[in-house]
């Protein structure tokens, strides 16, 4: 399943991740455990936020995925299924 992860850092714990050198590693660990297909960084009410899209069949890997982000970013997570364009036409059943 198609799933985008939304991950929004506070800006104090951004920040001493920042200086101590361990925010780009524990990003980059993220990036490594999920593979994403695309992955986004903003600023989003004065925080650093990432949206990352990745395919996962094992909801067994939730915690996997999610508790090294909670512990070295402190990291709101919010992560819900989506679809292009073309799962919803064929959700749909519009023919392309």
């Amino acid at each position: 399943m198609r799933l985008m992860m939304k991950i929004t850092i506070p800006v104090a714990k951004g920040n001493a991740a920042a200086k101590e050198g361990t925010l780009g590693p524990a990003i980059q660990s993220l990036i490594d455990s999920i593979n994403p297909e695309a992955a986004y960084f903003a600023l989003e009410d004065g925080k650093r936020m990432g949206i990352l899209i990745f395919e996962e069949t094992d909801q067994a890997r939730m915690p996997v995925i999610n508790e090294p982000v909670f512990m070295a970013l402190e990291a709101a997570i919010e992560i819900q299924p989506v679809m292009t364009a073309e799962d919803m036409h064929r959700g749909l059943g519009i023919i392309q």
